[in-house]
């Protein structure tokens, strides 16, 4: 912009605007070119604006609308959303702007196509799937997203009163003006290890107990209903039947009667928990962990009780032992034949044992005179 005498030279370029004011008042709109005003008092002020895709000032597009409404509204696309409306803003096609309730935004549109969609959320607060790919990701003060898997159930609450149940997949919703509150519940089996706890049996003898319980959503809006914390609820509900339950045992009775306590553990929590949504699928003892002198002890009655056991079935062999050489020997006593397959059977496993044997029967008598008296069971009759 340069000045000559009388007039001013102003060069405008392509994707610029000129106003030109008199005394702060809008008297001419300059294209791109070279232009030539007469001023020669220097009354005339020159802005120059860049129109591609900018905005212009809200304020003093108030002033200049009040003032000259025709270039205001040739050269502006005003921008005002009401209490319960959001605006999605886009220049040449492309979103660009996303305006929250109660806001103004202006914009040049003599070189930008500027187009604006405006949106009801006062009705549904729910973000259509082509709108949330309009909009921008990090706004997370205007919009709010959960993605709900397969295994989940998404429970949708909008200022604190459920209104639906929502299926798997992305959901996003607008929070301008009121509270939107997505909550997950994971429907798979899960296990909750409930860890040791020391307590007195019946017979006052302290130990600690370690229980697995596995447990599963049923019913995704009655557990949330009934607990803010569907483990952590079972989890006190678990020690508080254990406690009851080994108070009224006495040490052997819970070590020997796993099988009923488990039982009595299940239905203690299943009748607690039936109208909560929750389903305990299993609940059992996992270990039983004593103090080190009380184990001690418990591992010298075991093993004396092996060993009274082990003396037991020796004696039994023993006698069982006995009573098969009393029967043996009766047989023999009847029978004198079996007595002498008896006595050559011994002479047998003599015979392998040793290398050589010499055997002298004496004169005049032969070999059944040596076998006959080479192993005699019981004296000769007296003649």
């Amino acid at each position: 912009m340069t000045w000559h005498l009388v007039t001013k030279n102003v060069t405008i370029e392509d994707g610029e605007r000129a106003l030109v004011w008199r005394d702060g008042q809008l008297v001419r709109v300059l294209p791109p070119g070279r232009h030539a005003l007469f001023d020669p008092l220097h009354r005339l002020k020159t802005q120059v604006y860049d129109v591609v895709r900018t905005e212009y000032s809200p304020e003093r597009y108030a002033v200049l609308k009040a003032a000259r409404p025709d270039p205001a509204a040739e050269l502006f696309t005003a921008v005002e959303t009401s209490a319960n409306e959001v605006a999605i803003v886009s220049l040449d096609g492309r979103p660009v702007h996303l305006l929250t309730p109660w806001q103004t935004r202006v914009y040049w549109k003599v070189a930008t196509s500027v187009d604006v969609e405006r949106i009801d959320i006062a009705a549904d607060p729910r973000v259509s799937p082509r709108h949330l790919a309009m909009i921008e990701r990090n706004r997370p003060t205007i919009v709010t997203e959960a993605v709900v898997e397969n295994h989940e159930a998404g429970l949708l609450y909008v200022e604190g009163r459920l209104t639906e149940r929502l299926a798997p997949g992305r959901h996003a919703f607008w929070v301008v003006g009121r509270k939107i509150e997505v909550k997950r519940l994971d429907l798979r089996p899960s296990a909750i290890e409930i860890t040791a706890q020391e307590m007195l049996t019946k017979d006052r003898i302290a130990l600690r107990v370690t229980l697995t319980a596995f447990r599963r959503i049923v019913d995704a809006e009655k557990a949330v209903a009934t607990t803010p914390d569907v483990d952590a609820w079972l989890y006190r509900l678990v020690q508080f039947a254990i406690r009851e339950a080994v108070a009224g045992r006495t040490l052997d009775e819970v070590l020997a009667a796993k099988a009923s306590l488990d039982a009595e553990l299940r239905d203690y929590v299943r009748a607690r928990v039936a109208d909560s949504g929750v389903e305990v699928t299993e609940l059992g003892v996992k270990d039983v962990i004593l103090p080190g002198e009380i184990r001690e002890l418990v591992n010298k009655v075991v093993e004396a009780e092996r060993v009274a056991k082990a003396n037991l079935i020796r004696r039994q062999e023993e006698t069982a032992a006995t009573r098969s050489l009393l029967n043996t020997a009766r047989l023999m006593e009847e029978n004198p034949l079996l007595l002498r397959l008896k006595e050559l059977e011994s002479l047998e496993r003599l015979v392998e044992k040793v290398g050589r044997i010499d055997l002298h029967a004496g004169e005049g008598a032969g070999l059944d005179a040596l076998l006959t008296r080479l192993v005699r069971m019981k004296a000769p009759d007296a003649a």
